[in-house]
């Protein structure tokens, strides 16, 4: 458009000149522009349909150069017209008006060609020179001075277009610093894993990044430039997933981090997603809220949480956080007032099932009974202890009546049967519990109440409940002294043993007799087996008393009779690793005693635990000539497969068995079938607790036991006894033979 201004001018100028002078030669010089002019037209029309990328620099020269030529045809005849109306016209009007245009022309080089010094020069040169070297041939002083000046003016518009062509290149570099600098961090700023809303004092957005947006939902950047924060995130409330609470909230929590009240916050959305954001603030009064994604990492600290604070089987509360959240019910409800319930439940029997059905169903069984338990107890709080072992909170009832009727409901909802792994449980739970009024809670206080009340319902009868009252604190003080009592008397091998013996079935031989221990206390004196032996087996120091018993026993039997072997009781805790094969080993060794001698009796709960390992040590025993028996044979759940697998010398048939079978001919079938199969596998029958003749001769009748054991023949005696009684049968024997004689 400034080239076709141009010509116009240039050629109005030459035809007004034509018409003042009546010189045809700016007619010429009229159409010559418009030739110069169509060309360089098509010069650039040809220019535009170039590829510039593929232009090497030779071919970007040689479109300079015609560039430079075209725009240096059109200040010649400039300079031609100008120089004609100096020396020759010398009209003034054609003079002023060609000298104007060309001035005018050489003020626009500096506008449009500034790029190029050669242009520059070129151009100014073949406008100047004409004029210069006219006014110089006219001879005219003045107008020779005047034309020497287009010199300066020649050299001030080379150096004005210098200038420019600096000042402008410095520019399109600087410009094109600031643009690569500009997308190299526009593009950190939309590929970083955090979002960045940049804003001024008035909260209006300045820079926000792509990421922003996307965890916002707040829409494109390019459309929030120079929009309210606050605005916008309002907006996103309402048409996106925020909540309408969070951008006041967002905004509250973004000035407390920019004051450095809050260094950092966690704000949680909807849709599982947690936005950790920090700020800080500018110079300028502005600030730069930077926020990231951690939805990953708040998932798994809280599964974290999760995991230490529940247990992992039953997804219940664990017992510190069973804790925690009773501590936290107290101080929810500080002032409320009313009896509190503590209960503790224990799966009766629940060992069997993990040896009967394995531990994945008993995981099945105790996930069941967790869900029963957690669907009976309301607004209980529940936890998991361990083990088989459950523990509720009752909150604050109105009345003590209330709550006890409560808790038991609660303890009868869960009993009865259980269907897992297509197999019917009948469950039954032992409960204690304790009821307060006490406004301060201790957690360890209540749950010894509660173990308490639990150890007197298991002691009573499987699946009971017992509610604690003051006189078991009294039994258990007096218990915990019984067992430290009980510790000082094994220490002290303040144990005495007596003997049953065991007599064949017709009464004419002691051929064993049992070891049984006995433990008088000095101020309560005898205290019964089975107490002690339990409290042993809880303490943990049964293996102390086996140990006493197999010494003393194999050192008593060494003064009886060649023929008499002593029997010793072994516990599920001798038998869970190889010790005892040194320990019988010691005895033997110490005692002198001959390991046919000694006989070793096992219960079957003793093969509950790891019955492989307790299989391959009695199998060690009786390699080296010890005597293997079972007893109590009968009482336990799989005595009939024991048979078969175990290495066993002796069957010693538990007293249930002999009971009544005098008058029910159904329990003597039941003893007989026993009997056989035990002969069937070459077993030797000793039998329990016969205590009549009715009996014994019954047994004798139907040839039932190898050795009887009981009260008919003898009760338990002092070790000297024993040779006495054997003694006495001899010379019973001695006395019937002299009378058949007779």
């Amino acid at each position: 458009m400034t080239l076709l201004v141009g010509v116009i001018v240039h050629v109005a100028t030459c035809l007004a000149v034509a018409a003042k002078t009546q010189y045809s030669i700016y007619i010429l010089l009229s159409v010559a522009f418009l030739l110069v002019f169509g060309a360089r037209m098509a010069i650039f029309r040809q220019f535009d349909r170039v590829d510039k990328q593929s232009l090497s620099h030779a071919g970007i020269e040689r479109w300079e150069r015609i560039l430079v030529a075209s725009g240096a045809c059109t200040t010649a005849l400039l300079g031609i017209a100008s120089g004609y109306a100096i020396f020759v016209v010398r009209d003034s009007f054609a003079e002023l008006a060609c000298i104007s245009v060309t001035m005018a022309t050489m003020v626009s080089v500096v506008g449009r060609n500034y790029g190029s010094r050669f242009a520059v020069d070129l151009q100014t040169f073949f406008c100047c020179l004409p004029m210069i070297v006219c006014s110089l041939l006219v001879l005219d002083f003045y107008r020779g001075v005047l034309s020497i000046f287009l010199i300066p003016f020649w050299l001030t518009t080379r150096a004005m277009a210098n200038g420019v062509r600096e000042f402008l290149y410095e520019n399109v570099i600087a410009r094109r610093e600031i643009t690569i600098i500009a997308d190299r961090f526009d593009t950190a700023l939309n590929n970083m894993p955090h979002g960045l809303v940049m804003v001024d004092a008035e909260n209006r957005i300045q820079v926000v990044n792509r990421k922003a947006c996307e965890l916002l939902k707040i829409g494109a950047p390019e459309r929030l430039k120079d929009r309210d924060l606050g605005a916008v995130l309002r907006y996103g409330a309402r048409y996106s997933f925020m909540d309408a609470s969070q951008p006041e909230l967002i905004l509250r929590q973004l000035t407390q981090v920019a004051e450095g009240s809050l260094s950092r916050t966690l704000i949680h959305f909807p849709e599982s997603l947690s936005l950790e954001f920090s700020a800080s603030r500018r110079a300028d009064g502005g600030a730069v809220l930077i926020f990231e994604d951690v939805s990953s990492r708040v998932k798994a600290e809280q599964k974290i949480l999760h995991m230490v604070r529940f247990d992992a089987l039953t997804g219940l509360p664990n017992r510190q956080y069973f804790g925690q959240l009773v501590q936290e019910y107290f101080a929810k409800y500080p002032k409320k007032n009313g009896p509190l319930g503590f209960m503790v439940l224990d799966i009766d029997e629940f060992k069997h099932v993990n040896d009967m059905r394995g531990h994945v169903t008993g995981d099945h069984l105790l996930c069941a009974i967790a869900a029963r338990i957690k669907q009976a107890s309301g607004n209980a709080i529940l936890g998991r202890l361990m083990g088989d072992q459950f523990i509720l909170f009752f909150p604050r009832a109105k009345e003590q009546v209330s709550l006890d009727r409560e808790i038991r409901r609660v303890h009868a909802a869960i009993q009865g049967n259980y269907e897992v792994d297509e197999v019917t449980f009948l469950v039954s739970l032992s409960a204690g519990y304790a009821i307060l009024e006490s406004d301060a809670f201790a957690m360890d206080e209540w749950s010894v109440k509660a173990d308490l009340a639990l150890f007197e319902s298991k002691s009573r009868f499987k699946g009971g409940i017992s509610g604690f009252e003051r006189e078991m604190d009294g039994r258990y003080i007096e218990q915990q002294k019984l067992k430290a009592d009980l510790r000082d008397a094994v220490s002290a091998q303040a144990l005495h043993l007596v003997f049953q013996p065991m007599f064949r079935a017709d009464g004419s031989r002691i051929e064993c007799a049992e070891a049984l221990a006995r433990w008088v206390h000095p101020e309560r004196g005898s205290i019964p087996p089975d107490v002690f032996i339990r409290l042993a087996e809880d303490m943990g120091i049964i293996s102390d008393i086996t140990r006493f018993v197999l010494f003393k026993a194999c050192s008593e039997c060494m003064t009886w009779p060649e023929h008499i072997a002593v029997s010793v009781n072994l516990s599920a805790r001798d038998l869970r690793d190889a010790d005892i094969l040194s320990v019988v080993a010691e005895a033997l060794a110490h005692s002198g005693l001959a390991a046919a001698r000694l006989h070793l009796e096992v219960t079957e709960s003793c093969l509950i635990d790891e019955p492989a390992a307790v299989r391959a040590i009695l199998a060690e025993l009786r390699s080296r000539g010890i005597t293997i028996a079972i007893d109590d044979f009968g009482t336990g759940f799989s005595s009939l497969s024991y048979l078969d697998t175990l290495p066993l010398d002796i069957v010693k048939i538990d007293r249930s068995f002999v009971r009544n079978i005098v008058e029910d001919a159904r329990r003597l079938k039941l003893l007989r079938g026993t009997v056989n199969l035990a002969r069937e596998l070459g077993l030797k029958i000793v039998i329990e607790g016969v205590e009549t003749e009715e009996q014994l001769a019954l047994l004798n009748k139907h040839r039932s036991a190898d050795l009887v054991q009981g009260y008919v023949f003898s009760r338990p005696v002092p070790s000297q006894n024993i040779t006495l009684l054997q003694e006495g049968i001899g010379r019973r024997t001695v006395q019937r033979r002299r009378n058949k004689v007779a």
